[in-house]
């Protein structure tokens, strides 16, 4: 064969060659998942209805979940801001173009160069000559021949990672849809406590009028009088409190929308939004978690230190490195592209690994030990999903008895009150009576509102561990 059909063709040979061959990774197998097959049972958990197998929380798109319009337009606004998503999504690029890195490697570099040297040199009899070269081709340089998969190990370790970035942004996009909604929740909560606060703070000071009044006509005593200054003491408290709550609640929800939240967006009260958010049923456990992000996250970890044990392995066996080149060459500018003016070359180099003080060894069993770290790492995010998601269960199990228990005893609070102040003007009871039925109805009805929060966030919680849909 022709020399310069043989330095032409040596690339694309070793190409086909490596399309051939395999890595030295051990086969993958995902590990068995150490949690129960169901989900606990017991007094805490809600009893589930059997009825055909609901659709995956994951295929759930979170615009079906959040039905209020003005949630909707909030999300949407922190879907396109929020900085910890954009950093998500730039991770994502960065591990995209690490991976063509890593993919580009298993295929020739091919470079063109043109190069022209002057050199002036001087015999023994003293004369000078200037000489000239000039030089332009097509060379490959330092490309590895991956007869043992290693380039091919690195380019697999860095595909799990990019994908593995993947689910990372499905992850942060998912905890910042629930941290809105939950965070819009509470600011809804704490602007109505602050409501009855000033609604308390008005009837407390129209009620310290009145005794202030029988106190001057000498039917209420100076105890009366300084115990409904401390009712309006304490509300006056709450009001500043709260008041505090809801300046902090705008501003961790202009946090994770990543701009002031537009006042129309922000809601008045929690009441009004008690149906803000659809029911889900859990699944299964094996339906459920082995399809959270974080999970395949992990997951795409433990395959990207699995592929870095074959680049391990590989190390141990010869190393081929091609160097070749055509082009032409010649010491007149004039004459470069004419006559005999062709040039071509061909290095190839191995490399085998002899004595190299245990370092390949101890690779290996680097490799080995982060792939042991990879899967303990999965397992334990499994085993975190698992307890999260029990965790919402057990809180869903309880809390609509808790809410018509904690609703009931605001209704018996509430008349205990009334027929205490109709007491007390009748001269039958003392003022300290008075005192402790409202005492008692304001706390039950903040109580009240604080159960109505913990139920929706418990709704909110469970869409967010259950894998809840990005879409």
């Amino acid at each position: 064969m022709n020399p310069r059909t043989i330095a032409l063709c040596l690339p694309l040979g070793a190409s086909i060659l490596l399309a051939g061959c395999s890595t030295m990774a051990p086969k993958y197998t995902q590990p068995p998942a150490p949690v129960p097959a169901a989900w606990p049972a017991g007094p805490s958990y809600k009893e589930e209805p059997s009825r055909p197998a609901p659709k995956p929380v994951a295929e759930i798109p979170w615009r079906e979940f959040f039905i209020d319009g003005q949630l909707q337009k909030l999300i949407e606004l922190a879907l396109k801001n929020n900085r910890d998503l954009k950093i998500a999504a730039l991770n994502i690029d960065r591990f995209q173009a690490l991976y063509q890195v890593r993919r580009a490697d298993l295929v020739p570099h091919v470079d063109a160069n043109a190069a022209a040297s002057f050199q002036r040199t001087t015999d023994s009899s003293g004369t000078a000559k200037t000489s000239d070269l000039y030089s332009v081709g097509l060379g490959v340089s330092s490309y590895e021949l991956d007869l043992f998969g290693r380039v091919a190990s690195l380019k697999d370790q860095a595909l799990e990672q990019y994908l593995a970035t993947e689910q990372a942004q499905r992850s942060v996009q998912i905890s910042l849809v629930s941290q809105v909604a939950t965070g819009w929740l509470t600011l809804a909560s704490d602007r109505e406590r602050l409501r009855l606060a000033r609604e308390t703070l008005a009837n407390q000071q129209e009620s310290y009028k009145l005794t202030k009044n029988r106190y001057e006509s000498g039917v209420s005593s100076a105890l009366d009088l300084n115990q409904a200054q401390t009712s309006v003491d304490a509300a006056r408290v709450d009001i500043a409190r709260f008041t505090t709550l809801v300046a902090q609640d705008e501003n961790a929800l202009n946090l994770l929308v990543g701009s002031p939240v537009p006042a129309d967006l922000l809601p008045q009260s929690l009441s009004a939004r008690l149906t803000s958010l659809q029911d889900i049923a859990p699944g299964l456990p094996s339906d459920v978690l082995l399809h959270r992000p974080d999970i395949l996250q992990a997951e795409g970890d433990l395959k990207g230190a699995n592929a870095n044990i074959g680049a391990a392995r590989a190390a141990f066996f010869p190393r081929i490195t091609l160097v070749s080149s055509v082009g032409f060459s010649s010491d007149d500018l004039a004459g470069l592209f004419k006559g005999d003016a062709f040039t071509w070359s061909f290095a190839p180099r191995i490399t085998l690994p002899i004595f190299d003080g245990g370092s390949n060894r101890a690779n290996l069993t680097v490799a080995e030990v982060d792939r042991d770290i990879a899967v303990a790492r999965y397992e334990k995010a499994i085993q975190t999903a698992f307890r999260e998601v029990a965790d919402g269960l057990a809180q869903r199990g309880t809390i609509d008895e808790q809410l018509a228990a904690q609703q009931s005893l605001t209704d018996a609070t509430s008349e205990s009150h009334k027929l205490s102040q109709a007491r007390y003007e009748k001269g039958v009871d003392s003022y300290l009576q008075v005192l402790d039925a409202q005492r008692a109805l304001y706390a039950a009805q903040q109580n009240l509102i604080g159960v109505r929060l913990a139920r929706l966030a418990n709704q909110v919680t469970l869409y967010r561990v259950l894998g809840g849909g990005v879409k």
